[in-house]
């Protein structure tokens, strides 16, 4: 098991929101280059995951866990996200809902 205590400087979000129809190939494309950059550049990302809703294939989650509030503000201000925003915001129906989460607990695979 995870321990939440462990875990009590990271930042944990998750981001949802909805493209047009026209606009999920353009979206996917600014995704994928997105995160070749968060894992080439970005050792203060512990977790970042982006999930398409398989019934509605315009709709986007992504979840990230910062290692903390530092690493969190280097991805906020980097030029990536600027690029990255720049394509998704006008694409969007409405803006991008962020929630901020704490751990409770949490079970990986590798500790099954």
């Amino acid at each position: 098991m995870t321990n939440p205590e462990a875990a009590q400087n990271e930042i944990h979000q998750i981001a949802r929101y909805q493209v047009r129809a026209d606009a999920v190939e353009r979206c996917l494309a600014a995704i994928h280059e997105f995160m070749a950059y968060i894992r080439a550049n970005e050792p203060g990302t512990i977790r970042y995951d982006v999930w398409q809703e398989t019934k509605d294939p315009t709709r986007f989650a992504h979840l990230f866990i910062f290692r903390d509030a530092e690493a969190h503000r280097a991805h906020g201000e980097s030029e990536a996200v600027k690029k990255f925003a720049g394509v998704l915001y006008p694409e969007c129906l409405a803006p991008v809902g962020f929630v901020d989460y704490r751990l409770v607990e949490a079970v990986s695979t590798s500790e099954v």
